[in-house]
């Protein structure tokens, strides 16, 4: 079977556009069903909480510290993002599993 290759400054390398041989994309998969805990879901809305709360935070608890250099500033950023990460991660799943026991 012959598949499509990168071109070349528009170089066609034999293949005509129209092919019928080219193959054919599989149907798109919308929905999972998940045995248990769905951790796909865990993860995204681990990222979205924290975004959300932690970035807010972040910039909250910096006010009530002294950060003179911007190596400081990364740290203090990445300590106290690396709690909430862990809080949400954890408040998350744990909701999870209880919505999932129902």
């Amino acid at each position: 079977m012959r598949t499509a290759s990168p071109t070349v400054a528009g170089e066609n390398r034999g293949l005509k556009a129209a092919s019928p041989k080219l193959p054919i994309m599989p149907a798109r998969v919308e929905r999972t069903d998940p045995d248990g805990i769905d951790y796909g879901r865990v993860m995204q809305l681990t990222f979205v909480a924290t975004i959300v709360a932690g970035a807010p935070l972040v910039a909250a608890l910096s006010l009530t510290v002294e950060l003179t250099t911007w190596t400081e500033r990364a740290l203090f950023a990445v300590r106290v993002g690396a709690a909430v990460w862990i809080v949400t991660a954890l408040g998350v799943y744990l909701y999870e599993r209880r919505a999932n026991a129902e």
